[in-house]
């Protein structure tokens, strides 16, 4: 293969190095102060559905469960992500951060389905609960949460991982609210299923967002083209606008961490045109253009250098090929 990237492993973990960097480094102390914050009232919050009776107080004691191991979780990708690639590992460690917001999608979907069910039974038999004790427990810990939540808010909204924390502290900011508006309800008419409805709709709320997060973090991790670019349309243009590019051909586009977009391709050149000046032309269009901060380009003269390959090695990349071209190489 005429590789024109000698220098893939410098490339790929370079990227975390500007601005991002710095970025990573304050999201990682934000959720560190989140992970601190929400574990420490979680304790509270536990003892007070306890002692009160409420579900909707134990529900949000559970989100701050996961949330707090989420958090943590969150924090030490972050921390990993800060790794230089290693001899095992080419890419570094920056989708460490995207398995953790994957993770943190099922953690939620998994608490949710448990809230829904426990809610269940009570609304089957109701049991009491202590409306005032509650009431105090539930606004103590709609302020945490807040607090968690503004520390979070100003971090990258761009990355997956910290969307994964904020949308754990969400979670408890919206249970906290339900559980006040269930001790109100409770405190001036004494009608205790308002605890279990409640806790269900925090719930289904919660699962519906888990949802798109985990489908997010699952599209990057199976490698797909990120949302906001079309492969297709990048390889016309380079055909359109790099000077003696004749045709792009065996093009994938994928991200690494949902920030980090990649891309390999081969490109077909006239004949008599300097490889290495139209190379680099490719390279300069797909970062200047296209947000396309890595590529490795394979420069071909005539005939394609897959076509015929013994091994069927273009095998799968020919198929998809087709997908998007009208001819085979």
């Amino acid at each position: 293969m005429a590789h024109t990237d000698d220098h893939s492993g410098h490339d790929h973990i370079g990227h975390d190095h500007g601005p991002g960097h710095v970025h990573g480094s304050t999201d990682k102390k934000r959720v560190l102060i989140a992970a601190c914050l929400t574990g420490g009232f979680m304790v509270a919050e536990a003892l007070g559905g306890i002692l009160t009776g409420s579900l909707a107080l134990l529900a949000d004691a559970g989100h701050m469960l996961a949330d707090s191991i989420a958090l943590g979780l969150a924090w030490y990708a972050f921390h990993l992500a800060g790794r230089p690639a290693t001899i095992r590992l080419t890419y570094g460690f920056g989708r460490v951060k995207t398995l953790v917001a994957y993770t943190n999608g099922i953690a939620i979907f998994v608490i949710a389905l448990w809230i829904v069910y426990e809610a269940w039974g009570r609304l089957q038999a109701p049991a009491p609960v202590l409306g005032g004790p509650m009431l105090v427990v539930a606004i103590l810990g709609l302020l945490v949460n807040i607090g968690a939540f503004f520390v979070l808010h100003g971090g990258d909204r761009e990355s997956l991982n910290m969307r994964g924390a904020i949308l754990h502290v969400l979670g408890d900011l919206l249970g906290s609210a339900a559980a006040i508006a269930a001790a109100l309800v409770i405190l001036a008419t004494g009608w205790t299923p308002i605890d279990p409805i409640l806790s269900v709709l925090v719930s289904l709320l919660i699962l519906y967002t888990a949802w798109s997060l985990m489908r997010e973090a699952a599209h990057v991790l199976l490698e797909g083209v990120p949302p906001r670019l079309d492969r297709d349309l990048i390889a016309r243009d380079l055909e359109a606008t790099v000077q003696g590019v004749r045709e792009v051909h065996h093009m994938h586009v994928w991200s690494l961490d949902g920030t980090s977009n990649m891309a390999t391709l081969h490109a077909c050149l006239d004949e008599g045109v300097d490889a290495h000046q139209a190379v680099s032309a490719v390279k300069k269009r797909l970062a200047s253009e296209h947000g396309i901060s890595h590529a490795t380009v394979e420069p071909e003269f005539g005939q394609c250098a897959d076509d015929g390959d013994e091994h069927d090695h273009g095998h799968g990349h020919e198929h998809e090929a087709a997908a998007y071209h009208d001819h085979h190489h």
